[in-house]
């Protein structure tokens, strides 16, 4: 059997995807090797297009898209993947929960270059149903997305405890975790213990043979910033961790998935760090939104929380579009939460590693008033371009630009 990225480390086999890491984010391979050995780094391969993420490299962002059990239109949704890569996306999450989800997956797989991500319970659950469905048969979906190619997988790591806890409903909001109330949902209803646990051995064995990295899902993410941290998120963290070393010990790459959901602004930065005091493992954080009433604006609202948990020390950010708890995104709205969350992860950026070169540049276009050039360096510069005006020159201050005043007094 061919070894793992992370057996290969440990071997001392320098592969290209270290190198190509390494050369990207301007570190040596030994120390890109260090943090795979050590598990603060993972690597998404696809095809010689490698994504690194952890400890010391950019703050990666993710894009989900997909069909859902209401609406269906693959040329959409192709649409959204494609506007993932071109405007900066890292990689893609296919969620999709309708129509021929196959075809749907395989369809959105061939319109991208980027490492893909999918949930294997949801197809399972949309074509088998919850009360149908067995243990057999979500490790057969597992099993048929890793030999497809995905470059990672998402399990919800629900415990029995955890599920009384659930039970116990002392949330406004109590798991707005689609994948983690599925996977409660069926343990519920057939009195067993998670199936992801349970095989868990199995699941890490499917991993192990196409080097696909494992993602463990955030089932106790608070759905609202009243809802603070509890019981049922600790339960979680720990549990988490220890599957996180037993997979990394089985020389399988691991991403915990944590401190996401809704978060008030003053908890987010505490949160993330007693994470990353907890475990080294890459840290992916969907949002956190940081208030309740950005109801349409939530990419606004969430680029807040992102910023602060990517300063804080997260590493991945899942994205949020304008029509969070709305509606199944349109092509527009992707393209508005990946560009929030692109600002949200520099922004990050800036904090934890210093990376400034970018804004540096623009800040000197923008004292010789080259307005040309800061739309060039723009994240957008489409829509940079197209706020304008059309004039030569910018018309928001006219005859009184603070610039030109200062530099006709100096």
């Amino acid at each position: 059997m061919t070894p793992t990225l992370i057996q290969g480390v440990h071997k001392g086999k320098v592969s290209s995807a270290v190198n190509s890491i390494a050369a990207s984010e301007g570190f040596s391979p030994e120390y890109v090797q260090e943090c795979i050995g050590s598990g603060s780094i993972v690597i998404m391969q696809r095809d010689g297009h490698y994504t690194g993420i952890g400890k010391g490299l950019r703050t990666k962002i993710n894009v989900n898209l997909g069909t859902s059990s209401s609406k269906v239109c693959l040329d959409d949704e192709i649409k959204k993947a494609q506007i993932a890569e071109k405007f900066g996306a890292d990689t893609i999450s296919d969620l999709s929960m309708g129509g021929d989800i196959d075809r749907i997956r395989k369809t959105i797989f061939s319109s991208t270059s980027l490492p893909i991500t999918t949930v294997p319970v949801y197809q399972t659950v949309s074509e088998i149903g919850l009360k149908k469905m067995t243990a057999d048969d979500i490790l057969e979906t597992v099993r048929s997305h890793a030999e497809e190619g995905m470059s990672s997988l998402v399990i919800h790591t629900v415990t029995s405890a955890m599920l009384a806890q659930i039970r116990k409903r002392k949330r406004i909001l109590g798991v707005v975790s689609k994948g983690g109330s599925i996977t409660s949902a069926f343990m519920a209803i057939n009195e067993c213990e998670n199936p992801f646990i349970e095989h868990f051995d199995t699941i890490l064995h499917i991993c192990q043979d196409h080097d696909i990295v494992l993602s463990l899902g955030n089932t106790a993410r608070s759905g609202c910033i009243n809802d603070q941290r509890d019981m049922l998120q600790r339960m979680e963290e720990k549990n988490n961790v220890y599957l996180a070393e037993k997979a990394h010990a089985a020389g399988v790459q691991v991403i915990i998935e944590g401190a996401g959901g809704h978060i008030r602004l003053d908890r987010i930065a505490p949160m993330i760090r007693r994470y990353k005091k907890m475990a080294d493992f890459p840290l992916f954080v969907a949002g956190p939104l940081p208030t309740d009433i950005g109801v349409g604006y939530d990419h606004i609202a969430g680029c807040a929380g992102a910023s602060t948990a990517s300063a804080a020390g997260a590493d991945y950010l899942c994205y949020i579009t304008p029509a969070e708890h709305l509606g199944l995104p349109t092509v527009d709205a992707v393209k508005e939460g990946l560009i929030a969350f692109r600002i949200a992860a520099h922004i990050g950026d800036t904090v934890k590693s210093g990376v400034m070169a970018e804004d540096r540049s623009v800040a000197m276009l923008r004292s010789v008033l080259d307005r040309e050039g800061q739309v060039r360096c723009a994240i957008d510069p489409e829509r940079a371009s197209s706020l304008s005006d059309g004039e030569p020159e910018c018309t928001m201050c006219g005859d009184f630009c603070a610039i030109k005043i200062i530099q006709e007094l100096q």
